[in-house]
């Protein structure tokens, strides 16, 4: 840390204050102090999310730890990305919470465990690091799956989440062992380095990044590791199953980013292979099941493994030959992908709790029928959230699909592009039928809806953000592109 400004790690300082600071305060106030660990959390995300922002404008990167930790224009962007979402996040459970006896100190807590954990994913610059960051993570969302305990559904989604993703930290060290093993390093450089060095054993190279893609593609939600995703956003709390699908999405991208380009870009011909195939049957799987699902979380589910597919497609398409700009345009478009889905996401599952009441989840497609008649508003805005996941100008869904798909054909993917389009338009069917329900089907629901103004003030500006970004993209995609730009290894 010699020589490094300690100004740059200060909101990462901050939040691990603000978690102590929660802890202290649910111990000595207990229940009669959540309305105010409430509102510490979401101030403090809504301050460190800006803060973050203006550190992104930095583009020299800054090393503490003996080179495991970074912060450079990527890890900010990604950071301010994520705490917004976590802000938002919280916003839209209250009333939800509050309903089921959730509204406690120790969601609070284990949700800010989380995005710490995430925070170091994010920011890891060593092997060690980057797994420590995923078990942070991890650890604290298998316990928020199953803060409901009286609920079976609850517990059962919850252990399925425990052992696999158990099963991919277990794939994961393996790699990781593999790897140091043949090049006796943990930092991502120095693995770069010994790689290119050429005078290391191919095959034990390859079967450590084989293992790291495997856990990648299971954090992911990738087809075939994806078995874990509709299952446990079907049995956890609403609430839950929006922490779980929203930030930590975000994250996981930048933390493979951080294993693939940044330490194995040398073996980029290789992981770029699998990556391929994982893309192909995530678009194929996630659009294809969905169709049949009649509960929306499920179909949420697997349109989250699609849009994995889509996230993989851009992770692929940046490997063209070493050419910097097309890895610019590549990677770049994905980080705007990953925070356009993000956004999408947030107001879709804002729409299901808003609707929910106690004892009501409102999680199946018929329950939104007739929202129209019921709420003219919140109809709109499920339509526009449901216009972007299906890629649908001018939605900013659209254009986030348009830059990969750009992107997979710069890199001489046009086959993978077409099946993308393709596959898109299956997917389109059960995102189009939400809309049909919500406009010409008859209420079976009379039950006024009922949020806090904050809620619902949110929501709207969230529908309107996902029409303003799609008809002016460019502010926010080069912002992606340059924090991209200024990151990746020369």
């Amino acid at each position: 840390m010699q020589n490094t400004p300690l100004s740059a790690l200060l909101p990462d300082a901050f939040l691990m204050i603000v978690t102590v600071a929660v802890l202290l305060n649910d111990i000595i106030t207990g229940k009669k102090g959540c309305r105010l660990t409430y509102m510490i959390v979401v101030g403090s995300s809504l301050i460190a999310a800006p803060w973050y922002a203006v550190i992104s404008m930095n583009v020299h990167p800054h090393y503490y730890f003996s080179n495991m930790y970074v912060v450079d224009s990527f890890a900010s962007l990604m950071k301010s990305f994520l705490l917004l979402g976590f802000a938002v996040s919280l916003i839209y459970s209250r009333k939800y919470l509050e309903e089921r006896a959730l509204f406690r100190g120790d969601f609070y807590l284990l949700a800010l465990f989380s995005l710490l954990g995430q925070l170091v994913m994010v920011s890891g610059n060593n092997f060690l690091t980057l797994y420590l960051g995923l078990e942070l993570m991890s650890l604290s969302s298998y316990a928020i799956i199953a803060l409901r305990r009286e609920l079976p559904q609850s517990n059962e989604a919850a252990i399925k989440y425990y052992v696999l993703g158990a099963l991919a930290s277990g794939f994961l060290l393996y790699g990781i062992s593999m790897l140091y093993g043949a090049t006796g390093s943990l930092d991502l450089h120095n693995v770069s380095t010994a790689i290119t060095s050429n005078r290391i054993n191919y095959a034990v190279l390859l079967f450590g990044v084989t293992f790291i893609v495997a856990s990648i593609a299971f954090k992911m939600g990738g087809v075939p590791f994806h078995m874990w995703v509709p299952d446990v956003y079907h049995g956890a709390p609403t609430a839950m199953t929006l922490l779980i699908s929203g930030i930590p999405k975000v994250a996981i991208f930048a933390w493979g980013w951080r294993f693939l380009v940044i330490g194995l870009l040398p073996l980029a011909i290789d992981w770029q292979a699998m990556l391929i195939t994982l893309a192909a049957l995530s678009l194929i799987v996630g659009n294809v099941t969905g169709i049949v699902q009649h509960n929306i979380k499920r179909m949420l589910a697997y349109s989250a493994i699609s849009n994995t597919g889509f996230i993989l497609l851009g992770l692929l398409s940046g490997v063209v030959g070493g050419q910097t700009n097309s890895a610019t345009n590549a990677y770049g478009s994905t980080v705007f992908y990953g925070s356009m889905y993000l956004l999408t996401i947030l107001g879709s599952f804002g729409i299901v709790m808003l609707l929910a009441r106690r004892d009501f989840e409102a999680d199946l497609l018929d329950d939104f029928k007739g929202l129209n008649k019921r709420s003219p508003v919140f109809a709109f805005v499920m339509l526009l959230m449901m216009f972007s996941l299906a890629g649908i100008p001018p939605t900013v869904g659209f254009y986030a699909k348009f830059a990969v798909l750009e992107a997979v054909v710069n890199a001489k993917l046009t086959w993978l592009a077409v099946l993308a389009v393709i596959t898109s338009l299956f997917g389109a069917f059960y995102y189009l039928r939400i809309i049909k329900l919500m406009y010409f089907d008859e209420p079976v629901e009379a039950t006024p809806i009922t949020a806090y103004s904050a809620n619902r003030a949110l929501l709207v500006f969230n529908g309107f953000t996902v029409l303003l970004l799609g008809i002016i993209p460019g502010p926010l995609i080069s912002v992606c592109m340059q924090a991209v730009r200024h990151t990746l290894p020369l």
